[in-house]
């Protein structure tokens, strides 16, 4: 599969890492040339280039930056994208005295201003609940089972290349919906990187239904 990154920072490094690692035709793309020249080295990249390069080489393209920054980014890069996979890896997150909460207000997700953005785009939402770190695993399988990675979007072909994708990784596909929900996956990882922050671990509070007590 050929995919665009747009970024040069620690989600492009470690998720673009994870797809030169399976198998995928990578190129970094940056506003900085020498920035996205270092991040495909890094990865094992074997392109690198201009932000343009990066939308135009990818049949997937992932938008690696800032989410405040993400909407603009893909609307000066929509005659581009049109038609293409654009994945946003990004959380509207900004810390509280009442802990993390959506800079978007929880009303909106950044996805979907992307998606306003660039409406020739097919924007999905994915690969944003875990820390970086998950991505430079080998193979990301805890406690047995292979990560799940939620996701979710508007346009069919779109989902199964994003799937597709995920499987590739060694991972689960966890289809989420449309891409109204994606504002719920955006608080998802508020609630889960808030509650991992406290100490505490968020997986506790979603038992399996299989250990759950059964009605009578």
């Amino acid at each position: 599969m050929r995919i665009g990154i747009l970024g040069t920072g620690t989600m492009a490094t470690t998720l673009g890492g994870a797809w030169v690692r399976a198998g995928h035709d990578v190129l970094v793309g940056g506003r900085n040339r020498a920035a996205a020249a270092a991040t495909a080295a890094r990865i094992g990249a074997a392109r690198h280039g201009s932000l343009a390069d990066g939308a135009t080489h990818g049949d997937i393209v992932l938008a690696a930056v800032p989410a405040d920054v993400a909407p603009e980014l893909v609307k000066g890069l929509a005659d581009i994208l049109t038609g293409r996979t654009v994945i946003d890896c990004t959380n509207p997150i900004v810390p509280t005295d009442d802990g993390l909460v959506l800079s978007t207000g929880g009303v909106t997700s950044i996805a979907q201003r992307m998606a306003n953005a660039a409406p020739g785009a097919h924007v999905a939402k994915a690969f944003n609940l875990c820390h970086e770190s998950i991505w430079t695993l080998p193979l990301p399988v805890f406690e047995g089972a292979p990560l799940a990675v939620p996701f979710c979007g508007d346009d069919p072909r779109s989902l199964d290349q994003v799937a597709a994708l995920i499987t590739s990784m060694g991972c689960t596909p966890v289809p989420c919906g449309g891409l109204s929900r994606a504002v719920y996956v955006e608080a998802t990882a508020a609630f889960a990187i808030g509650v991992w922050w406290s100490g505490a671990e968020a997986r506790f509070a979603f038992p399996t239904p299989a250990q759950a007590p059964q009605n009578p």
